[in-house]
């Protein structure tokens, strides 16, 4: 045998390596599932995210939402009840599963680490890589959902249903639907693991701008000699240096770290990200500019948007990702200012499975054109952070929703589902960051903007509305047709410190600097938080978008509370006092109510609720920095941010969505748990017992 046919195997191993993606997502097993069957009954539901009932209330009495207005007279309309809190991933999960959060564990965007008190993001749980000798892949990284209980189109596809599940959130990692189709949803992060880190390049950018920004950006400076700039696009950070890294920290937790391993971390610090190269040719004055990056030339105009371009970022010769960009020159006059689109997982060969089956996302790329991929399509940060304008932002929000819509008819050209379930999340972006403009007591309106963009919200509205109608035009006339959303919407006008009005109530010892401003970086990054803390003396902190834990003794590792007696105290102690707080600028209660974990959750899950759970009033949410572990030097300031509108822990008495139905309802007051054993009653597929919502028909 020749020394080259020994040598065959390796090579044929390192091959299959590089033939397969790198991350490979686990999802929940549907067991054996029946033949696929005819359901007794079809049935269409169409999600709009955020879409407030008193909005569309009104813009159905002004007649601009003529097939919604029909929709009612002729079925259904009514305030559909959401979760505690009444946020999207916590919803649309109640929506899926039909239970109560403490069944399904998803209390909020963020979770905590028991350990380390560090947050990150809920909904799904990452177990990295590993490599051989600093570069051979030896086990692939694995992604899985914590959400539990189980999706109503699963229980449909193992009874035998036919189904097509499109971007629906709390979706990500995809699981397997039996006999079905399913485009996963938010959280489908962009390449970096976020949801939705953009890129910004410009000649008037300072040293000091350059790096992250506090929301979910990255800044970079340009320099021009002779007409031409080199920079480059941030993609991931590269899983062999983390490793490396890793492995550096765990020996200095053990004490055994030399001079030069801390230089080496110190570099990988700096060093993680893998990155392209850019080159960009503008002459001041000339309105455009030229980019090259990778072989693609693109020569683009002020206010011009460039098609999907393929971008690939290599580790190594094995280890590579793909993913899709998209660029925007801001302004090409006196200075140079170019914004990218979070970079998108390439739905035709994306590092990660974001469907099921898996080429399901390169199939409809094939039919559709490319697409973004994010759950967190539309480019609210760039807005929020001044680096595109409201023209900018709503012509990006309306390719966003022709994507979603595409794939939605594209999907229904194939007769062959009996549940078919759409979302589309843009009613919710242009809400959060427009509502400024429709609310004249908000510290961000601006009369002139108003003037131009006060219809923002309507249109969005008026474009959902048609998209109804065309729908119901398409999908069989003795389908169940449904429109429902997952909470509502109100103004945003100030923020709420609640870890400042901790220290300052003492339940949390806090010294440390007051006002240090932090970035999404500390909060990806996993380097700067909480410093300052003593969790020696801390009952209590804040994580999220108004959750209060307790520092409880056997589930925190540093925990001083005890359970019981002490517990419940505590809950009543803060709750009490939480409140009454009110604004000393207006003199408004903050708060409706504060409710205690009990009383609003139940089941497997509950160790990992929050303790408290803050319900605000209208105008209120938790301040920004809070939300990144900061803690401010007051406890109620303005919301100078044109993130204006929201929803995230207002009262859920006060933050219902909207439920639209072709045919008459028995309940007074839908809920969102609902739907799940509506839709299984409708199918003719048994429904499980432990199910907290009820069949509405």
């Amino acid at each position: 045998m020749s020394s080259s046919s020994l040598r065959r195997p390796g090579l044929l191993a390192l091959a299959a390596l590089a033939a397969v993606p790198l991350v490979r997502c686990a999802s929940s097993s549907s067991g054996e599932a029946k033949p696929a069957r005819r359901a007794q009954q079809r049935v269409f539901i169409m999600g709009f995210d955020g879409m407030d009932p008193t909005l569309t209330r009104r813009f159905m009495d002004e007649g601009k939402l003529p097939n919604l207005k029909k929709l009612a007279e002729s079925g259904t309309f009514s305030t559909l009840g959401s979760t505690q809190p009444s946020e999207s991933p916590v919803a649309w999960a109640s929506f899926a599963t039909g239970v109560n959060p403490g069944k399904h564990n998803i209390f909020d965007f963020l979770v905590r680490d028991f350990q380390t008190y560090m947050p990150d993001l809920a909904g799904v749980k990452k177990e990295p890589p590993k490599f051989l000798w600093g570069w051979l892949p030896t086990q692939r990284p694995k992604v899985t959902s914590t959400r539990g209980g189980t999706s109503f189109w699963v229980h449909a596809g193992a009874d035998g249903v036919k189904s097509k599940i499109l971007t629906v959130p709390m979706t990500f990692p995809p699981e397997e639907v039996p006999h079905g189709e399913l485009l996963a949803g938010l959280p489908l992060p962009d390449i970096r693991g976020t949801i939705g880190t953009f890129s910004y390049w410009a000649t008037d950018l300072s040293s000091f701008e350059e790096g992250n920004t506090e929301m979910g950006g990255y800044l970079k400076r340009l320099l021009f000699d002779g007409g031409v700039a080199q920079t480059f696009i941030r993609g991931p950070e590269n899983p062999i240096l983390k490793q490396e890294e890793a492995e550096l920290r765990d020996r200095r937790r053990a004490g055994t770290l030399t001079e030069e391993d801390k230089q080496r971390l110190e570099e990988i610090a700096t060093s993680k990200d893998i990155t392209v190269p850019m080159t960009v040719k503008w002459n001041e004055g000339s309105g455009q500019a030229e980019l090259e990056i990778q072989g693609e030339t693109l020569t683009l105009k002020a206010g011009e948007w460039s098609p999907w371009v393929p971008v690939v970022f290599k580790a190594n010769f094995i280890v590579k990702f793909r993913t899709i960009a998209q660029f925007y020159v801001v302004r090409a006059d006196r200075e140079l200012q170019i914004y990218a689109q979070p970079l998108n997982l390439d739905p035709r060969n994306p590092p990660i499975p974001i469907s099921k089956p898996d080429d399901f996302s390169a199939r409809l790329a094939d039919q559709v054109g490319i697409y973004r991929t994010t759950g967190w399509a539309e480019p609210t940060w760039p807005l929020n952070e001044g680096r595109i304008d409201e023209a900018a932002f709503l012509a990006d929000c309306e390719r966003a929703f022709e994507d979603r819509e595409k794939i939605i008819f594209k999907s229904l050209e194939a007769d062959d589902w009996d549940l078919f379930v759409g979302v589309i999340e843009t009613t919710d972006r242009v809400s959060h960051m427009m509502f400024r403009l429709i609310d004249e007591k908000h510290p961000m309106y601006d009369a002139a903007l108003a003037a131009k963009y006060g219809d923002a919200i309507e249109k969005v509205y008026r474009r959902a509305d048609d998209l109804v109608g065309r729908l119901q035009a398409k999908v069989p006339k003795d389908s169940v047709f449904m429109v429902v959303s997952d909470h509502g919407f109100h103004s945003f006008r100030r923020g709420v410190n609640l870890n400042t009005w901790l220290v300052q109530n003492n339940y949390m010892v806090f010294e440390g600097q007051e006002g240090q401003r932090k970035t999404l970086a500390d909060l990806f990054g996993r380097g700067k938080f909480w410093e300052g803390v003593d969790w020696s003396r801390t009952h209590a902190y804040a994580v999220g978008l108004g959750q209060i834990y307790f520092n409880l003794r056997g589930r925190e590792s540093r925990g001083i509370v005890s359970a019981g007696a002490e517990y419940k105290l505590l809950q009543d102690k803060i709750a009490r006092e939480l409140v009454t707080l009110t604004d000393p600028d207006t003199g408004e209660r903050v708060f409706r109510d504060v409710y205690k974990r009990d009383d609003i959750y139940q089941g497997d899950y509950l160790q990992y609720a929050p303790d408290l759970q803050v319900g605000f009033n209208d105008g209120y949410r938790v301040g920004w920095q809070d939300t990144l572990g900061g803690v401010n030097r007051t406890i109620i300031e303005n919301n100078n941010r044109k993130w204006s509108g929201d929803h995230c822990a207002t009262a859920t008495e006060i933050s219902g969505g909207v439920f639209f139905s072709n045919r008459k309802i028995a309940a007074e007051a839908p809920h969102i748990m609902d739907i799940s054993p509506t839709v299984l009653k409708l199918l003719g597929v048994p429904i499980p017992q432990d199910l907290d919502g009820k069949p509405l028909m």
